[in-house]
């Protein structure tokens, strides 16, 4: 059975220093394209592209004084389209916020993405919690996240009522996209030259949303995507962001650090969606010389590493190891963060694929062209089919 492998796309890697180790021109969209083209070399099922709405720091809220570490990215969504037309196979990804940001435009972005892309857009939705996030858009006042943090108790963050709020937002913005993606039937456009008519009006429906966070009325501008629903993925560590990408999304990064982790994970997830993808999060650095190169970067950071992810160290085989027991364990995609960029992509691509391989665990070829069928994910009919 094929393992699902997808890889995290962020800056010049996942090591804070890894631009220290890179010749990466992270700002130039050559050095993203390279990116890409090569998953797809390695037949990889998607990339997400990182985005959020603040510089990069190490503070939990707002900005830092470091000068050593990459600061600055591209706009996650533009980005995957302009890669689109380089590609032809691999499914691209983006991170769109579902805080500060209007539901409407996310939803036609990700279907102008699945319509240059013919079939392979996803969206990574995303929550922005952050008092300096809400500074960049000045209609909202949020608490200092290191205020929830360190609130008498211990840290629970699904107890927080304004986390619980931006869940719940971000549910309804999966909601809204989800009914606009659908507003146009399959068929509208018609381009009839003997009555003049471009679309059948009748074949585009209003999806008249009303809930606590957003109204929106409908159609959405841009039509029916290829995919029918582009692929909505969203990470979660623990309980709430579990319910929200249970209730939404059709796949779910988790981030477990042992097998039998991942196998608890696995049967909470199970018991509240049967069907979405379950995809573990690694951060990886690979080769012989794996260990040394991250010994290095963790000196130039002046720190050790550290992740809400698992960090594996060591060869392609030894991470294949890995892989294949925590699928026995319910996994079935892995979503890997190479440590540095593009070194460490390539040794996914070219030394792990061929170890799984080997091991009849990846494929030789890709099975399908849009990223729905690739996943083996289902078609749904559309909501408004029995109003046409």
């Amino acid at each position: 059975m094929t393992l699902h492998l997808a890889v995290a796309l962020d800056g010049a890697g996942w090591h804070p220093a890894a631009w220290r180790d890179s010749p990466a021109e992270v700002f130039s969209a050559g050095y993203w394209a390279g990116l890409v083209t090569e998953a797809e070399r390695g037949l990889l099922d998607f990339v997400t592209i990182e985005d959020a709405l603040g510089l990069q720091s190490t503070l939990p809220d707002g900005p830092d004084d470091r000068t050593d570490q990459v600061r600055g990215r591209f706009d996650a969504v533009l980005l995957a389209s302009r890669l689109a037309p380089l590609t032809s196979r691999i499914g691209l990804v983006p991170t769109a916020t579902t805080t500060h940001t209007e539901p409407f435009h996310v939803a036609i972005g990700i279907a102008t993405l699945d319509h240059i892309s013919q079939g392979r857009a996803g969206w990574r939705a995303q929550v922005s919690p952050r008092a300096s996030e809400a500074r960049h858009f000045g209609r909202r006042e949020f608490p200092p996240i290191d205020r929830i943090l360190n609130r008498p108790g211990g840290v629970d963050l699904s107890a927080d009522p304004h986390v619980r709020d931006l869940f719940a937002e971000a549910a309804d913005a999966v909601e809204v996209a989800r009914r606009l993606w659908e507003s146009w039937d399959h068929d509208a456009e018609i381009r009839d030259e003997a009555t003049g008519r471009f679309i059948d009006r009748d074949k585009l429906h209003y999806i008249d949303f009303a809930g606590r966070f957003f109204s929106v009325k409908g159609p959405s501008i841009t039509p029916r995507p290829p995919q029918g629903q582009p692929v909505v993925t969203a990470l979660a560590h623990a309980r709430l962001p579990y319910e929200f990408a249970a209730g939404g999304a059709d796949v779910v990064y988790v981030t477990p650090h042992s097998a039998e982790q991942a196998r608890a994970i696995v049967e909470e997830l199970r018991g509240l969606n049967g069907e979405i993808k379950i995809f573990a999060d690694l951060l990886v650095f690979l080769g012989e010389d794996a260990a040394r190169r991250r010994a290095r970067l963790d000196e130039l950071d002046g720190a050790e590493l550290v992740s809400d992810a698992a960090i594996f160290t060591g060869t392609p085989g030894e991470l294949a190891d890995v892989l294949l027991e925590w699928r026995r364990a319910g996994i079935q995609g892995f979503r890997l963060r190479p440590g540095t960029l593009p070194y460490d992509l390539t040794r996914i691509t070219r030394e792990l694929t061929a170890e799984l391989r080997s091991r009849a665990a990846f494929r030789h070829e890709y099975e399908a062209a849009t990223l729905r069928d690739l996943l083996g994910l289902p078609r749904r009919a559309t909501r408004y089919a029995e109003v046409s």
